[in-house]
């Protein structure tokens, strides 16, 4: 009887440790949750999990989070332009973005950012020609993707392969297009860069509901699309700003991937 007490005992020491150390574990976990959102810089942060608003986008597609001094724009970057994907995705785990300025902004055209030197750039500095080391990347225009408003797309300089800068973007606010003025775009500029090319009727509507810069189609590398915050495209656009379309006040930016 004594040995099958002290049994007893011992069976019920161990499980009385093993539920404290779960008990433990578990408060980790809990102050840890706390900790990150305590942390967090976001304008409008969700919560941590599963239910952040982002997950009912119902994408498989790699999305980002932009904070900005104007609110919050969610994008998801293409999986038909994977060099662009791909090099987006490096920068923003390396947190490249973090701190940079939307340094051109031009009302009813787009906004602009990424130049690294724009991070510490002194008030009225003209801005745009930072770049990181490496290489352009390759264009990949697709028939498929156009600068609605929203779109996500690659600064570039006037290289004749029409190849893209390594970290600079710009997000399309453009503005909406009847279908006259958008067969003059592409009667002028489209057809010259790319002949094989036409508008569908799904893109002509939607440069005519929500708009875009079209006369950027098959020149510029479009390779995602804001999704989530379109308004605050709207509000960076109309910032004040200097001579140079550089906003007067800094307009920082945050970039995290979501998924």
């Amino acid at each position: 009887m004594d040995n099958l007490f002290r049994k007893l005992l011992l069976i019920a020491i161990v499980f009385a440790g093993l539920a404290e150390g779960s008990l433990a574990q578990t408060k980790s976990k809990a102050e840890v949750r706390k900790s990150v959102v305590g942390k967090s810089n976001l304008v409008n942060p969700g919560s941590i999990g599963a239910n952040e608003p982002w997950r009912k986008l119902g994408t498989k597609e790699r999305l980002v989070e932009i904070t900005t001094d104007y609110g919050v724009m969610i994008a998801k970057l293409y999986d038909s332009t994977p060099l662009h994907r791909d090099n987006f995705v490096k920068l923003v785990q390396q947190k490249f973005y973090d701190s940079l300025l939307f340094h051109r902004v031009i009302d009813q055209f787009m906004i602009q950012g990424g130049d690294p030197t724009s991070k510490t750039a002194a008030e009225g500095a003209r801005l745009g020609a930072g770049s990181v080391r490496g290489d352009r990347i390759p264009a990949e225009f697709k028939t498929s993707l156009f600068h609605k408003k929203g779109a996500l797309a690659a600064a570039r300089d006037e290289n004749p392969t029409k190849a893209s800068s390594n970290c600079q973007f710009y997000i399309v606010q453009g503005k909406s297009m009847s279908q006259q003025e958008l067969d003059n775009v592409y009667d002028q500029r489209i057809k010259t860069s790319n002949p094989s090319f036409s508008y569908t009727a799904s893109q002509r509507e939607v440069y005519s509901r929500i708009g875009g810069t079209p006369f950027l189609d098959q020149s510029y590398t479009v390779f995602g699309e804001v999704v989530s915050g379109l308004d605050v495209i709207d509000k960076i656009a109309k910032a004040p700003k200097d001579a140079t379309d550089r906003p007067i006040q800094n307009i920082r930016m945050k970039i995290r991937l979501l998924n």
